[in-house]
């Protein structure tokens, strides 16, 4: 490996250009190749990158010894194939969310980085956010007591599309944030949508995770409401978090809140449930872009060759948990556990 990590970004279209431009700003890592199909986006790619090399053959890429990592940012059905390929021609593969549509691709590509010793990364960007790393510290921390659940809003009017629901868009952003801060992988789902604009396209879903510790997480996803809301909330029994990406300049807010069950000496009395209610705390976030340090976090770990926080297991258990509620939604709400994916 070179003095700089160099990356090849494929896929210009909608992410693809952010991406370039913060592989491109880092100091230890070269923006080596941006590769696209469409002559438009390689045109803007030609004069927004100019040392790089811009091609529609990925081919080029892969066959170049001195390439070290491959961004995969096209769209969702193509990841799986591009970054199968890139790990077999032996490149560290960084792939946009979701990593693959079937629980059995995303494990595919999990033991094919293994086999060849190579660092593989998912874009669960909310993972690098500041501020859900401040939820996941005082989760972690112990601050919160035990956590009862989590709960997740992702609305907004538009953008409404056609390749896939509101699920598949909105739902692996929420999904990686519930797992990341819960530590937990998921058991069993369930989820209910309406289809509304489009046949067979639900603009709208409700979902629900349950964990092994009996925690449960639910995510309401729409492209169909008045709100533009983009928030997280955790309830524990010692203290109460959100997360609210839409704030500026309050993006966590810890409540001093909670219940806590007693038991009481005399069994005729059973147990009667404390309330308290505390100050409300806004710890101050860092403003660093979340990009960046996803994108740095990525170099370093082909650079020292550690495990990446969103790594292939990271991939598997986000696709597992949207493939086993696309089959409830299709089965009228069924619940489904994770395990049958295995």
């Amino acid at each position: 490996m070179s003095d700089k990590v160099r990356v090849g970004v494929v896929g210009l279209g909608y992410w693809g250009p952010n991406l370039a431009r913060n592989f491109d700003r880092l100091p230890d890592a070269e923006l080596a190749y941006c590769c696209d199909l469409e002559e438009a986006n390689r045109a803007k790619a030609r004069g927004l990158f100019p040392n790089a090399v811009v091609t529609d053959d990925l081919d080029e890429l892969l066959g170049d010894e001195t390439l070290d990592a491959v961004v995969v940012a096209t769209s969702v059905p193509t990841h799986y194939t591009l970054g199968k390929r890139a790990l077999e021609a032996g490149k560290h593969a960084m792939i946009e969310k979701p990593i693959a549509l079937r629980a059995a691709d995303a494990q595919d590509l999990l033991d094919t980085a293994a086999a060849g010793g190579l660092r593989l990364m998912v874009g669960h960007l909310l993972e690098y956010h500041p501020g859900v790393r401040k939820v996941k510290e005082l989760v972690d921390g112990g601050e919160l007591g035990r956590v009862f659940y989590v709960y997740s809003n992702r609305l907004n009017l538009g953008k409404v599309r056609q390749d896939e629901n509101a699920l598949w868009s909105l739902g692996p952003h929420d999904i990686s944030v519930i797992n990341y801060v819960t530590g937990e992988e998921p058991e069993e789902v369930s989820a209910r949508g309406e289809c509304y604009l489009q046949d067979e396209v639900e603009d709208v879903v409700f979902g629900y995770i349950r964990y092994p510790s009996g925690m449960v997480g639910h995510l309401h996803v729409s492209w169909l409401d008045p709100h533009k809301s983009r928030k997280i909330t955790v309830v524990g029994s010692d203290k109460m978090v959100v997360f609210d990406d839409m704030e500026a300049d309050r993006k966590v807010t810890v409540y001093d809140k909670g219940a806590t069950t007693t038991r009481t000496q005399f069994e005729t009395y059973g147990e009667f449930v404390t309330l308290h209610f505390g100050d409300i705390h806004i710890p101050k976030i860092s403003n660093e872009e979340p990009l960046r340090i996803e994108c740095q976090h990525f170099v370093d770990c082909v650079r020292d060759g550690a495990r990446p926080l969103s790594d292939g297991r990271d991939a598997l258990n986000v696709v597992r948990v949207l493939e086993a509620m696309e089959i409830s939604l299709r089965e009228g709400g069924r619940p489904v556990k994770t395990a049958e994916l295995a």
